[in-house]
């Protein structure tokens, strides 16, 4: 029988990584509290007087913040949480981190300085933004049109995301270790898209526009200036070449290959979540 002092806490549970490692946690028969606005007790990020309840009892943290770590503010939400989780008996933090982001890496230092054991998962752009978040709906019209050109991202899988983070919650070798998470080839956006035009038998384009035209699009869809921003500054900053390079972070904790980018769209397209909606 597991304690209550063996509990892990997932935040960003309802996220991409987190459901997948909250169902890896279940199914291995570990304790798991899922945080989120809509669990119980609930945690918002936004909302510290959530924080005590969500971390009674924890033992380690998967921490995923949201809705990223470069946006104002993150940077002293994280110290502040950290702070918290340590007060209050956590032993284990594992950090999503994002790969090239400067506010990212000082989020990581963060938890590093913490005083308590860490990893440090610092992944590239996800497979899965193709199939569950925002270039689904694009793709499913036919027509991806993004402000990068032709910076080729070496995408990570989420689910390898998720096997290195339930590995660094349940077991050692892990300790005080920075994984640099990539997939074993860096693909052009245009390129990715290719693939799966090709495997769902769509035609399918990308098209790339310059970031005020982007930027103008987005205001006439009317989101907020905060996701503009952080939108822009992502494709604009970050998708700028400086991640290109593939990692061995994959191969170094799980002792094989990263996922192909090939497999994901396969396995995806079977699903049928790329066909055209009409």
């Amino acid at each position: 029988m597991k304690n209550q002092q063996e509990t892990i806490l997932i935040l960003g549970a309802t996220g991409k990584t987190g459901r997948r490692i909250a169902q890896r946690l279940q199914a291995a028969g570990r304790p798991v509290r899922l945080g989120s606005r809509a669990a119980s007790p609930a945690f918002d990020w936004e909302d510290r007087s959530t924080w005590a309840a969500a971390l009674d009892g924890i033992h380690a943290v998967y921490i995923s913040f949201q809705p990223d770590l470069a946006v104002p503010g993150a940077l002293e939400t994280i110290r502040a949480f950290t702070d918290q989780a340590v007060n209050s008996g956590v032993s284990k933090l594992v950090l999503l981190s994002g790969r090239g982001e400067v506010e990212a890496e000082q989020a990581e230092q963060v938890i590093q300085n913490s005083g308590v054991d860490w990893t440090i998962l610092r992944a590239s752009w996800f497979f899965q933004n193709f199939s569950e978040a925002h270039f689904l709906e694009p793709i499913q019209q036919g027509a991806l049109v993004l402000p990068v050109g032709t910076i080729a991202e070496p995408f990570i899988d989420a689910e390898d995301i998720a096997e290195i983070a339930v590995a660094a919650l349940t077991q050692p070798g892990h300790s005080r270790q920075l994984y640099e998470l990539t997939g074993p080839r860096a693909l052009t956006f245009a390129e990715a898209v290719e693939e799966i035009a090709r495997e769902t038998q769509r035609e399918i384009q990308f098209a790339s526009v310059p970031a005020d035209d982007y930027r103008q699009a987005l205001e006439q869809a009317e989101l907020p200036a905060e996701v503009i921003d952080l939108v822009l500054y992502l494709f604009t900053t970050v998708l700028d070449g400086r991640n290109t390079p593939v990692a061995d972070g994959v191969q170094r904790a799980l002792g094989r290959p990263a996922r192909d980018f090939g497999d994901y769209v396969r396995r995806t397209a079977a699903t049928g979540v790329w066909a055209s909606e009409g």
